[in-house]
């Protein structure tokens, strides 16, 4: 089982393939992973809490003075960051003050880091509650997550809570009325003994019809980059990751590939 933790709330700035010079935002501990999917292929390994433990976490005025003095320390370096990219060990809008962070996130990014886009890579599982939904609404790059077009596929690869709901949640990104990003990771393999595979033909076709819905700015797709929670997963060739933007392209949507 693969296990990758960041020990720092604020962490970086570091090299991502998808955002440029990326200054990493961990809301959660940073010795566990706290999150309310449990994807097979997740770097920080197996979901242990779905919800953050009071006093575990960064309160609003810690995270202010630390994300205040790393940012003034890379003003005029060459390390200013393209993006404050909220991601860290597990789901960042599980932190109950998530919306007032964002508010506080972009008027530092306004004072010392006016060039820089402020992003937020989410499962979405937190959409129902408003005040989250508005603050996603509020930042320039919201990247949602969607590893296939069926419940049951979406079940086998990201084990959402049992409430979920696939038609819920596309409603949901629906009102963010194009301006979001949708990510998508590709795989097969086998885990508990049954195979996941969610590049056939069915699967993409469900999946190219809620994209159409959807209608994003614009498609991640990508593949395997370090260890997985899960044994016997494959990572896919850049060539069949290519195959499948292709098609997004044809609906008009810009894609793009990380492999």
């Amino acid at each position: 089982m693969g296990v990758f933790l960041f020990d720092e709330m604020i962490f970086g700035p570091v090299r991502s393939r998808r955002l440029g010079v990326s200054l990493g935002l961990n809301l959660l501990p940073t010795y566990k992973k706290v999150c309310s999917f449990n994807c097979i292929y997740c770097e920080c390994g197996w979901t242990g809490e779905t919800r953050p433990e009071a006093g575990k976490i960064p309160n609003v005025e810690e995270y202010r003075l630390a994300l205040t003095a790393k940012l003034q320390q890379l003003q005029g370096t060459d390390f200013e960051p393209d993006s404050l990219t909220f991601a860290g060990n597990g789901e960042p809008t599980l932190h109950p003050d998530f919306a007032g962070i964002i508010d506080i996130t972009l008027a530092l990014r306004n004072q010392f880091a006016p060039k820089a886009t402020v992003s937020v890579l989410t499962n979405g599982s937190m959409l129902h509650k408003k005040e989250v939904a508005d603050a996603l609404k509020k930042v320039e790059n919201s990247l949602l997550k969607l590893d296939g077009g069926t419940e049951e596929t979406i079940r086998a690869i990201n084990g959402p809570a049992k409430a979920f709901s696939l038609r819920a949640y596309v409603e949901q990104l629906k009102a963010f009325n194009g301006r979001l990003v949708i990510q998508s990771l590709f795989l097969r393999g086998q885990h508990n003994g049954v195979a996941i595979d969610n590049t056939t033909d069915q699967e993409i076709d469900a999946w190219l019809k809620l994209i159409s819905e959807i209608k994003p700015a614009k498609v991640m797709v990508y593949a395997i980059e370090r260890d997985t929670a899960a044994h016997n997963l494959v990572k896919l060739p850049k060539d069949e990751l290519e195959q499948i933007a292709q098609k997004v392209r044809q609906l008009g949507i810009e894609t793009e590939v990380f492999a």
